[in-house]
C-alpha cells in the first residue's frame, strides 16, 4: 500500500470518527451519573484517537507483512496531522 493510500484510508476512518462526536456527547450527557466523566470533550477526543489510532493499526496489520516500527511511526504521524481538526470539531 503507498503512502497516499494509507494516508486516504486514515484521513476516512478519522472523518467516520468525527462524525461520532456529537452522539459521543450526548451519550456522556446522559449517562453522566454512570461514567463520572469530568471532561466529556477531553473524553471524547481521547475516543476518537482511539478510533483513528486502532482503526488505522488495523489496516496497516492487515497487510501481506507485519506492520514495522516505521510503518506504524507513520500512522502515528498521519493521526497527529489531523489533531488540530480533530479538537476544533470537539472543542468549537
Amino acid at each position: 500500500m503507498s503512502e497516499e493510500q494509507l494516508e486516504m484510508l486514515i484521513t476516512q476512518t478519522i472523518n467516520g470518527a468525527v462524525a461520532t462526536i456529537p452522539s459521543y456527547l450526548e451519550e456522556i450527557k446522559q449517562n453522566k451519573d454512570e461514567l463520572k466523566v469530568e471532561n466529556p470533550k477531553e473524553f471524547v477526543f481521547g475516543i476518537v484517537m482511539g478510533m483513528a489510532l486502532g482503526m488505522s493499526g488495523a489496516i496497516l496489520s492487515a497487510q501481506k507483512e507485519a506492520p514495522t516500527i516505521k510503518d506504524q511511526e507513520k500512522v502515528r504521524d498521519i493521526v497527529y496531522k489531523h489533531v488540530p481538526e480533530i479538537r476544533e470539531r470537539i472543542f468549537s
